[in-house]
């Protein structure tokens, strides 16, 4: 197949491309940072001109570009919006004008809110956004909204109710809403891969957009300790990138092979399905990079969620992938990969 990579030079997607070409398939790049000399199309994902170029004798597409983290409150909504939907928009409408009818959204667990959690008395509930009271104060875990009890969590699977908490997470979802339409509009098949906690080499350095594991790598090479929010005890599912870019690869060659139905979008949970606290992923990485030590510093994001683990059965089942780097070697491979520059 020859795919088009949006976002193919960045972090996430350049090692789909790696993936691709890997797997015998002919990746084409399209990136606003990318090196025309290589041979990709340097451009914006809302750059009609550069999509049309990019898009000539394409068979499917893995659409990596977005503006990704969790943000700055809402300051910055119109950015996310703008690379997000806007461009997965002009993307689609370029797509099918084009006669590309095979789609892998990059998604992401965010959509979900909080994870799947349970209380003795209640059942499965769905605690709401944590109080910023509560926040101050310590509190950090949702209890029931029923009966103020503590839950347990547990794996989110993809049929759970949608609950977007931050601006990120609402452009994500509204990503899939599009690809969705899109789908049935054109006859065209779409698989969203909603990733987990990415890490890996080439992740960028300190920036606010980066993912927690970024954060903390970065703190380490100042010589400084990693500082942990709340009380570290926030689960979340850690996948390496190139399992990641296997999952696209699998999803493309599914969707080829018409194993994914035609007119419309099946989403798929992309983790390793083996959680880990964040206090466990800071103490990790320092123990592999040779400290300091994390720091667990109480302050909060308004906007994170708890717990959010997922179930990537389905994945498995239905396509046949399954993550392959383990968190002890991933996290001790992490401690040595190369960064690359904020920007």
């Amino acid at each position: 197949m020859r795919v088009l990579v949006t976002g193919g030079a960045g972090f996430i997607g350049s090692h789909v491309v790696t993936a691709l070409e890997k797997a015998g398939h002919e990746p084409v790049v399209l990136d606003i940072a990318a090196d025309p000399a290589s041979g990709a199309v340097r451009g914006d994902v809302r750059d009609r001109e550069a999509l049309a170029a990019a898009l000539a004798g394409v068979d499917a597409v893995s659409h990596q570009a977005a503006m990704v983290g969790l943000g700055k409150g809402f300051t910055d909504a119109a950015s996310y919006v703008g690379v997000n939907d806007l461009g997965t928009a002009v993307l689609l409408e370029e797509m099918a004008g084009a006669g590309v009818r095979t789609l892998v959204l990059a998604g992401s667990m965010v959509v979900y809110g909080e994870g799947r959690y349970v209380c003795t008395a209640h059942g499965v509930v769905r605690p709401g956004p944590r109080s910023v009271e509560d926040l101050d104060q310590g509190r950090f875990e949702p209890p029931c909204p029923h009966c103020g009890e503590p839950l347990r969590p547990g794996a989110v699977t993809e049929d759970a109710p949608v609950d977007p908490r931050n601006v990120y997470a609402t452009t994500k979802l509204a990503q899939e809403h599009l690809a969705a339409v899109w789908a049935r509009a054109s006859g065209g098949g779409a698989i969203s891969l909603r990733y987990h906690n990415v890490y890996g080499d080439g992740m960028p350095r300190d920036t606010p957009y980066a993912g927690v594991a970024s954060f903390f790598r970065s703190s380490l090479e100042r010589g400084e300790a990693p500082q942990v929010y709340e009380d570290g005890g926030q689960r979340r599912d850690f996948v390496h990138v190139t399992d990641i870019a296997a999952a696209n690869v699998t999803a493309l060659e599914a969707l080829a092979a018409g194993q994914a139905p035609p007119g419309g979008l099946r989403a798929y949970n992309t983790g390793s399905g083996h959680p880990h606290t964040v206090g466990e992923m800071a103490a990790a990485l320092a123990g592999a990079f040779g400290g300091p030590e994390p720091a667990v510093t109480g302050e909060y994001r308004l906007g994170d969620v708890r717990h959010i683990t997922a179930s990537s059965d389905r994945l498995r089942d239905e396509l046949g992938w399954r993550a392959q780097v383990g968190f002890a070697a991933g996290m001790k491979a992490f401690a040595a990969a190369p960064l690359r520059p904020a920007g």
